[in-house]
């Protein structure tokens, strides 16, 4: 009951609504909050989280989900190249956008396919998320260079064209994205469970993202990510993520099985 008040007063308070997420996943996250902020109770986390917009913050970033990874799930990244790409040249001018496009690994990720096979210039990929402050990170395009070496591995495996390190700039500790990588790109925050289409996309990304929702805000937001897709345009998934036992899985053709990569009839 605390966590569902807590709930309550952040949708009214801030309009971010998160009573729709998986009730399992949130309570954790919730639990989590609860420890890096020093508090005994929710009743507690609600009362700073209500006065206190930096607590909110820090809160939204706790709760929302934000694990991901460069060429995360190789095989994506090849159908990406090898099925996707060729529908896509046949567009004058594309319109992508990363649905939680969290810290920004796939949204480079993606853009360093689109630059090999010669059809970057002519995109324009929009990464959005709930948080402010991720959206930021991910703008910056600063990873470490832990993280690069497995990234490196990834890529090897989604038919690589060049040498990974040509991709970035380095210093003691980081890995930085060029920015050749990072000019055709917006980054802003956007939130799916209560904002709208804001533009008609030939290729939409949402990996990963619905596995946190309940069945009524998955079916809210596939409503929002259909309405965004121009037809015949192209919607990715996260690979344990379908459209089966969605109202509409009718209105589209998985591309390649076992990818997720659905186009729009």
């Amino acid at each position: 009951m605390e966590i569902e008040l807590l709930l309550e007063g952040v949708a009214d308070h801030y309009g971010y609504d998160f009573r729709h997420y998986a009730r399992s996943s949130l309570t954790r996250r919730v639990r989590h909050a609860l420890f890096k902020e020093g508090l005994p109770t929710v009743s507690a986390l609600q009362e700073r989280v209500l006065h206190d917009p930096a607590c909110m913050l820090r809160f939204i970033e706790t709760v929302s989900v934000h694990t991901t990874s460069m060429f995360r799930d190789p095989e994506v990244y090849s159908a990406l190249r090898n099925t996707v790409v060729p529908l896509l040249r046949t567009y004058p001018f594309v319109r992508i956008w990363h649905a939680g496009c969290s810290s920004g690994e796939e949204v480079y990720s993606l853009a360093i396919v689109l630059q090999e096979e010669g059809l970057y210039d002519r995109c324009r990929l929009y990464a959005t998320d709930i948080s402010d402050s991720v959206v930021d990170r991910a703008r910056q395009g600063v990873f470490s260079l832990e993280a690069m070496r497995d990234n490196t591995l990834r890529y090897r495996q989604a038919d690589r064209r060049k040498d990974f390190s040509a991709y970035y700039l380095t210093d003691r500790d980081h890995a930085i994205i060029r920015q050749p990588l990072r000019r055709n790109t917006v980054f802003s925050q956007h939130n799916l469970v209560c904002d709208g289409a804001f533009n008609e996309f030939q290729l939409i990304l949402c990996r990963n993202v619905m596995i946190y929702f309940d069945q009524t805000l998955r079916e809210r937001v596939h409503d929002l990510l259909y309405r965004s897709l121009s037809s015949f345009g192209v919607l990715g998934l996260g690979k344990k993520e379908s459209l089966r036992f969605t109202p509409f899985e009718p209105y589209y053709k998985e591309l390649e099985a076992g990818t997720s990569l659905y186009r729009r009839l």
